[in-house]
Order: structure tokens, then C-alpha cells, then sequence
């Protein structure tokens, strides 16, 4: 356990808050609003099997009304960072069922995030070090971290129209392979710049077929993804996130209102369970989140729990993540509401190593355990 840990002050949110108030993420029943964010953090398995460490790191912060997973990718193609999780081999089934039951054990629930990166890879990162996939052959001006350090993401290859349809196909099964593993739901990330958001995107996406050049076809690969999920999982156990003019990984948008309202009121009639924003003005906020018609999930980067929690009074979002801090509090439900400081996160055991700033944060019960000491 690291207990020499620095400290950020303490949060309180009141216990008759809305935060702590329980609700519905379409099939999915949380008792409060206060959930874990989706966060990659390198530490599977170099086959993408979870392992023994994913299912602790997992298990500790299940309090969470729900843990959204780190991006675990569909496919062999979908792959872009070391040693990130899969689900799509009956030994990924077998390690996220692991993880899964843990956290059921605790009392917690899981939806389990699909990641096709797309461009945003390197042959050395992955099992076939094949050159990554991407709507077109425009490389991201922008670095990969690899086991030789940082390096230029090279020239993705365009994929076929079979071969998008096929990657359809990949998330489906991908999605199927998540129920067997006894996830709550599944949710596609559809934001930051990765291989869902590379097809909205109008410097990334330079086709000029059914999937490329005017905003309808621009969200098809989204649309048809979103639906090809639901069609497995349930549309009311299938979420998506967007990050709405979220530039990271060098995707461009120069329509983002037109853009986006044009998904959301395609994506409307199939009832899924939840809209993720993660990005965008809480104008457009506002306007996705009524387009949308349901429950509505935000993640306000840098904000503290109690400024978040003001999205939940407002009406903005139904339900706020929360990631570094979970990261870094497996008991952050407790912390918040009995106003306890919170230990910092430790930026440089973020991505990849060992225990070390995963599992061995400490909770409150043991700090006071070990200050008795």
C-alpha cells in the first residue's frame, strides 16, 4: 500500500444531494449518480487477457453507481496501445468474466467500453504489427508511445467498404463476447479522436463513398455501429460516448453543432440506454442531451465532484463521471460523502507498470489504520 501519497483537499457533497439519489441508465439500476470514468490504463496481459490485477484494480472501486471500463478494442486491428485489454478470444471472455464477477461479488455494475483506435496506432504496439486501419490514409500529426518510446504514427491504410462493414460486424461480436462475460451493458466510444470519431471527422474521413463527404454519410459508420450493438446487447444496455469538437488526436470537425445533431436525432430512435459527452460547450450540452431523449452521462474534465455535481442540480447530465479521482480513491463514494481529503493521483504511474499506482491506492479505512499504527 502506498501511504506516502499526496493529498488534494477534501470534497463534501450533502447526503440529501441528487447525487446520492439512485436512477436508470435505461435496464441498468444504480443507487446514486456517481460513476467511474473510462480510463486506459495498460496493464493487461500482453494477448489483451485481463489479469489477476485488473480484477483487484477493478473490484476496489465497485461503490461507484458504475464503472465504465477502459477501452477494450473489438479487434486485432482495433489495438493501438501496449498491453490494452480485448474482447474478442474466449480466453479475453475468460479474463473480463473474472473481473466481472468481482465486481458483482462487491455489489458493483460494469459496462464494459468497445475502442477500435483506428489510426491512432503502431505496428510494434500490436500482435500483428500490421499498419493501423482508418476511414482514409491521413496520418494523425501526432506521437505513439511504443516499448522503443515515442515515435511518428505512420500512414494508416484506408479501409475497403467490405472491410468497414466488417468492422461492423467486429464490434458486434465484440459486444456479444461482453455479455458472455457477464457485463451490465456495453458502451462505444465514439469520442477523442479514435476510430468512430475519425469517421465523423472532416480531416480525418476523406472517402468519398456511403461513409464519407456529407454529414449523413459521415455518421453512418456510428449509426451502424450503434445499431449493430444494440441489436446484441439491448439497446437499452448499449451507451455511446461523444466528445463533441474534442480535438486530441488531430481530428477536426469544422460543423460540430450540425454534425452532432444530425447523430443524436439518428441515434434517437433506437433507444439507447445512455448519451457519454465528454467534450463540447454546455450549450450544445444541453441541445444533444433533449435531441437524445434520455439519460444523459458527463465527464467535465478538471472539475471537482461538488462543481460536477451542479450538472445533476441543473439538469444538464443525469449521471457525472469522474476519473482521475477514482483512480487515485477506490472508496471516493465514501470520501465524498463524509468530506474526506482525497489522495492525489500519481501522473507518472498512469499508463502500464505494476501495482504501483493501480491497486495499492489507499482507502480512508486504511490510512486511519495505518496513522493508529
Amino acid at each position: 500500500m502506498n501511504t506516502a501519497l499526496s493529498q488534494l483537499p477534501a470534497e463534501h457533497v450533502a447526503p440529501d444531494s441528487v447525487l446520492w439519489t439512485p436512477t436508470d441508465l435505461g435496464a441498468i439500476a444504480l443507487p446514486h449518480r456517481l460513476a467511474m470514468a473510462p480510463m486506459t490504463r495498460d496493464r493487461s496481459a500482453p494477448d489483451g487477457s485481463p489479469t489477476a490485477m485488473n480484477v483487484e484494480y477493478y473490484r476496489q472501486r465497485a461503490s461507484t453507481a458504475v464503472i465504465i471500463t477502459e477501452g477494450t478494442q473489438p479487434s486485432a486491428d482495433g489495438q493501438g496501445y501496449l498491453v490494452t485489454p480485448g474482447i474478442y478470444t474466449d480466453e479475453h471472455v475468460a479474463g473480463w468474466t473474472r473481473v466481472i464477477d468481482a465486481v458483482h461479488q462487491a455489489g458493483g455494475r460494469i459496462i464494459l467500453q468497445l475502442m477500435h483506435v483506428g489510426r491512432i496506432s503502431h505496428p510494434d504496439n500490436t500482435p500483428h504489427h500490421r499498419q493501423p486501419v482508418a476511414p482514409s490514409a491521413v496520418a494523425p500529426h501526432t506521437q505513439m508511445f511504443t516499448a522503443q518510446g515515442l515515435v511518428p504514427i505512420p500512414e494508416p491504410r484506408a479501409l475497403a467498404f467490405a472491410e468497414v462493414q466488417k468492422t461492423i460486424d467486429d464490434f458486434r461480436h465484440a459486444a456479444a463476447c461482453a455479455m458472455r462475460a457477464g457485463a451490465d451493458g456495453v458502451e462505444i466510444h465514439g469520442a477523442n479522436g479514435y476510430l468512430v470519431h475519425q469517421f465523423l471527422s472532416s480531416n480525418a474521413n476523406q472517402r468519398s463513398d456511403a461513409y464519407g463527404g456529407s454529414i449523413p454519410n459521415r455518421i453512418r459508420f456510428a449509426v451502424e455501429v450503434a445499431e449493430a450493438v444494440a441489436d446484441v446487447v439491448g439497446a437499452d444496455r448499449t451507451g455511446i460516448q461523444i466528445s463533441p469538437g474534442n480535438p486530441f488526436n488531430d481530428v477536426a470537425e469544422d460543423d460540430v453543432p450540425q454534425l452532432y445533431e444530425t447523430l443524436i436525432s439518428a441515434l434517437a430512435p433506437l433507444g439507447l440506454a445512455y448519451l457519454n459527452i465528454s467534450f463540447g460547450d454546455d450549450e450544445l450540452r444541453r441541445t444533444l442531451g433533449q435531441a437524445f431523449g434520455g439519460p444523459v452521462v458527463l465527464n467535465r474534465a478538471g472539475a471537482s465532484v461538488v462543481e460536477r455535481t451542479a450538472d445533476l442540480s441543473s439538469g444538464l447530465g443525469d449521471v457525472i463521471t469522474v476519473g482521475t479521482r477514482t483512480l487515485a480513491n477506490p472508496d471516493i463514494v465514501e470520501r465524498i460523502k463524509t468530506g474526506a481529503t482525497l489522495n492525489a493521483p500519481d501522473k507518472d504511474t498512469f499508463y502500464g507498470g505494476d501495482e504501483r499506482g493501480y491497486t495499492d491506492y489507499p482507502t480512508l479505512a486504511q490510512q486511519v489504520a495505518g496513522n493508529d499504527v
